[in-house]
């Protein structure tokens, strides 16, 4: 009896492993759907990048001894 029982508890564990591989969850819950960004995050994404690279711009900007990466030498 206690050998079925390890024998039954491998296959769980075989089974488990074999079923996350292939993205099969047992229990799986209610999955949510995902959401499209709206307008206004994307211009707000927008603005966050454009905001980086203004910093980026004036930190280059204020070292006017050091070359810049994304200019070429002249």
């Amino acid at each position: 009896m206690r050998v079925e029982e390890l024998v039954e508890k491998m296959k769980v564990k075989v089974m488990g492993t074999l079923g996350r591989k292939r993205g099969y969850k047992k229990n799986q819950k209610e999955s949510y759907s995902k959401m499209d960004k709206t307008a206004s995050i994307k211009v707000d994404i927008q603005s966050r990048k454009a905001q980086r690279l203004i910093q980026k711009t004036l930190a280059a900007a204020d070292r006017p001894g050091k070359p810049s990466h994304s200019l070429p030498p002249t």
